[in-house]
């Protein structure tokens, strides 16, 4: 397992909630599913730094939270964190939505409870309450 060695103190942590933009739906490849549409939120001025959601009749299929090389991921069957392949690509034609990720053996708690703290900045968004609602402690295991 890779253990997460991302330091952020609180105020870093309001400034990336506050940096999140929702990117243009057109951008995006349509989710293959019927009656699904994909979300994706980026950080400005922070380019390892994606939120990725798949909904259906507007609850959460999917979700991911990428920071700086590390991933979190969630959909029915559980958490899963790993390192993506962001800080290793060398080519200016890199797409951020195309992210290779490398799963880590158990959970990482700690990048689990970084991305909550992120995303708890946003709380009261309609979406982000809907991400923050899968982090309740009986979910994630």
């Amino acid at each position: 397992m890779h253990r997460t060695n991302i330091t952020i103190d609180a105020d870093e942590i309001v400034a990336l909630g506050a940096s999140l933009q929702r990117i243009d739906q057109k951008i995006l490849t349509p989710v293959k599913v019927n009656g699904s549409k994909r979300i994706w939120y980026q950080g400005i001025k922070e380019p390892y730094f994606d939120v990725f959601l798949d909904l259906r009749e507007d609850n959460i299929e999917w979700f991911q939270f990428t920071l700086r090389g590390k991933s979190l991921s969630w959909n029915k069957a559980g958490w899963q964190t790993g390192i993506t392949n962001e800080g290793s690509v060398n080519d200016i034609t890199f797409y951020a939505a195309s992210k290779l990720i490398n799963t880590d053996n158990k959970l990482d708690f700690s990048f689990v409870k970084l991305a909550h703290s992120i995303l708890q900045t946003r709380a009261g968004d309609a979406i982000f309450d809907k991400i923050l609602a899968l982090f309740e402690p009986d979910k994630i295991h």
